[in-house]
């Protein structure tokens, strides 16, 4: 008879080089490569026009009470910690995480920055974890496509169902929940055409 195989945890993750970027998925330790460039423009774009309004409110005028951070490794589960590329919580929810490695409160957004290599796994994989963990809102943003999708989390859905809020291009400028306090020049995110 086979030993069933041990399923991964935090500290699994914690025992790989420090360079490695992988999380773990149905206790499986999932690498991912290093990101293209125009992942990382989107990345900063969003931190810029969510983070600050949202987040660095220090006096300059947005409604603040958020967090948002990016790539921290977030504890879904034992067996689930990924590490979303831009995610927010509420203060009143997180009111610090200073130190926090891994964060175990669920996120109150989270937003995935596709890459050629990571496109189902973003769309099939993390999408579903975050949509049975209780993840209120989920965006996905395409580089290639140049395109931000917005999705909610269903209330009457004991499985977690994500509902689609909408998808912008390029052209839009856009309110987006939950952030639908600030317009979103969605062409700002990714790197100039041409």
């Amino acid at each position: 008879m086979q030993a069933a195989a041990k399923l991964a945890t935090y500290e699994d993750l914690l025992a790989l080089p420090e360079r490695v970027r992988a999380e773990v998925i149905h206790g499986s330790i999932v690498v991912q490569p290093a990101p293209l460039p125009e992942h990382g423009r989107a990345q900063g774009s969003i931190w810029r026009s969510i983070g600050g309004p949202f987040d660095d409110d220090d006096g300059r005028g947005g409604p603040g009470g958020w967090w948002i951070l990016l790539e921290v490794d977030v504890r879904l589960g034992a067996h689930d910690i990924l590490r979303p590329d831009v995610a927010g919580w509420r203060r009143d929810r997180l009111p610090r995480p200073w130190g926090l490695r891994p964060i175990d409160v669920v996120p109150d957004w989270v937003c995935e920055i596709l890459s050629p290599s990571s496109q189902s796994h973003d769309r099939v994989q993390k999408a579903a974890l975050y949509a049975s963990a209780g993840v209120p809102f989920f965006w996905i943003v395409d580089p290639v496509g140049r395109v931000v999708e917005a999705f909610q989390l269903e209330h009457h859905s004991e499985q977690g169902r994500w509902v689609r809020l909408g998808a912008w291009d390029s052209g839009a400028s856009a309110s987006i929940p939950p952030f639908e306090q600030v317009q979103l020049e969605v062409a700002r995110i990714f790197p100039p055409e041409g």
